[in-house]
């Protein structure tokens, strides 16, 4: 069993090691580079959503502190009056309007948190797609100079050996 699962660990690395030979890196990064991008407008969206929900939170909250002014007003009304089954009714409409109020707050507040921690990763997703963008940038530059990996300019002739050599050989000659 174990000589099974070693010779299958061999042929994943193989064909792991002949794949990634045939992979082009400049397609790669220019694919790792879309999807970036992809990833961020997906994030854009997504803080648009939250900030939308922030605004609506908002106007919920304005629209529960009307209501609280309403209810208060009512509750004069019913204790002026001497009303105590209403002012009750309308009493509990209070604490349920202040606990809706609580609750919209609470969610507010998460919204907004949720939002900086968004902003916040997002400004992180932009810097390292500059810095792809970047790389790509030096790869297409050096693959412009016909050499994908730029090894040609690295590359050393048989003639700049030989030049190299005599020199070599006449510097120690006058040592």
């Amino acid at each position: 069993m174990a000589l099974i699962n070693r010779m299958s660990r061999l042929f994943t690395a193989d064909v792991h090691a002949v794949l990634d030979r045939i992979e082009e890196p400049d397609v790669l990064l220019k694919q790792a580079i879309r999807e970036m991008e992809e990833e961020l407008v997906r994030g854009e969206q997504t803080l648009r959503q939250l900030a939308h929900q922030r605004d609506v939170l908002a106007d919920r909250q304005r629209k529960l502190v009307a209501a609280r002014a309403e209810i208060a007003g009512q509750l004069d009304v019913c204790f002026a009056d001497g009303n105590d089954e209403l002012a009750r009714k309308t009493l509990k409409r209070r604490l349920e309007t202040e606990r809706l109020a609580q609750h919209v707050a609470d969610r507010g507040e998460a919204v907004d948190k949720e939002i900086a921690q968004r902003q916040a990763t997002m400004n992180e997703q932009r810097e390292h797609l500059d810095v792809m963008r970047q790389k790509a940038e030096l790869l297409t530059v050096a693959s412009d100079d016909g050499d994908e990996w730029g090894t040609r300019k690295f590359a050393v002739t048989d003639d700049e050996v030989e030049v190299a050599f005599l020199r070599e050989r006449q510097r120690r000659k006058s040592l």
